[in-house]
């Protein structure tokens, strides 16, 4: 009875019960949103955004932030393009070893400027955001990689798989899934990443190498949007130098505070963010239903992160009381 509780009163099923609650809302609205055709444009929505976000929670939850992602999947994905156009007898799936290692340096040297020179992450990632968006302007000379350049094994991965028919993609993000959840719950590494963020002045003090978790967490947050680079030009089967990535690090943002990671870092949960990715795609595949257009979905992606904010706080307030009650007692 403890167990069932504490579950329902946990983030996540709060979340799951906004998820229930808003497909039912638009299926009385718009029934075709309740068929499986919708269902397969939610989940080919949402891996993208889902790898992106296992990164960008693991930033937070050491206290950082990551406004660099966007921009770094579109240098992963210009350069993968790129190699395909050039080089079109090279192995493709080497494109998956150039997106997921230039990401992780990008990533890296993200992590060097906020550890060398002590400085905001915020404030660093948004100038490399600036800055790796203006390398791929210069690096493809603002041109476009077609669609006849982007090798069709790489594109079918994103149409089908033998495995029912489900795409490649869908098993590759929840791939992520499974190996961030493995690795922030059950490594020594991953608790450390939550130690660092919980008190970063006590963290040194217990033996953490505040320097090389926080070197760690933006090399993969990098690595990550590296690999969602590549599944980018898997997806849509071009890349553009203006378009690919851009607002991709508020969405990660979005659903990974939805999801309950805390902004103050610490606190958060693979689950939780998995079901804060999957609300924004139920989010997303409603919208041109429901006749909104797509360019209102920043504004929506805005109110949502800051609604998600409010709704941390309280939480956070509530906690604190509840602590300062049982002391009290």
């Amino acid at each position: 009875m403890t167990v069932l509780r504490s579950l329902l009163r946990s983030r996540e099923m709060g979340i799951l019960v906004m998820i229930v609650l808003f497909c039912l809302v638009v299926g009385m609205i718009k029934p075709q949103f309740l068929t499986l055709n919708s269902l397969r444009i939610i989940l080919l929505l949402v891996p993208l955004i889902l790898i992106g976000a296992m990164g960008q929670m693991l930033v937070i939850v050491a206290r950082h932030v990551d406004l660099s992602i966007g921009s770094t999947l579109g240098l992963t994905a210009m350069a993968c393009g790129m190699m395909f156009k050039f080089q079109p007898q090279i192995w493709w799936p080497l494109g998956f070893l150039l997106a997921i290692g230039l990401g992780a340096l990008l990533g890296l040297f993200n992590g060097l400027l906020v550890t060398l020179f002590k400085l905001p992450s915020i404030i660093v990632t948004l100038g490399t955001l600036s800055l790796y968006r203006g390398i791929t302007f210069i690096m493809s000379d603002a041109k476009q990689i077609d669609r006849q350049f982007v090798p069709s094994a790489l594109k079918s991965m994103s149409q089908s798989s033998p495995i029912l028919g489900i795409p490649w993609i869908i098993f590759i993000s929840f791939g992520v899934v499974l190996l961030t959840y493995w690795f922030a719950m059950h490594t020594r590494v991953g608790r450390q990443v939550y130690a660092l963020g919980s008190n970063p002045v006590a963290a040194p003090l217990r033996g953490i190498d505040v320097t090389r978790i926080t070197l760690l967490v933006f090399s993969i947050s990098g690595a990550l949007a590296g690999l969602a680079g590549i599944m980018y030009a898997s997806r849509w089967g071009f890349v553009n130098p203006s378009n690919t990535g851009s607002g991709f690090e508020f969405q990660v943002i979005a659903a990974v505070v939805i999801g309950g990671v805390s902004i103050n870092g610490g606190v958060g949960t693979v689950p939780g963010t998995v079901l804060g990715v999957l609300l924004l795609g139920c989010v997303s595949a409603a919208l041109p239903l429901l006749g909104i257009p797509g360019t209102t979905q920043s504004a929506i992606y805005g109110a949502v992160i800051l609604l998600a904010l409010l709704i941390d706080r309280l939480v956070r307030q509530q906690s604190q009381r509840r602590s300062l009650h049982t002391v009290s007692a």
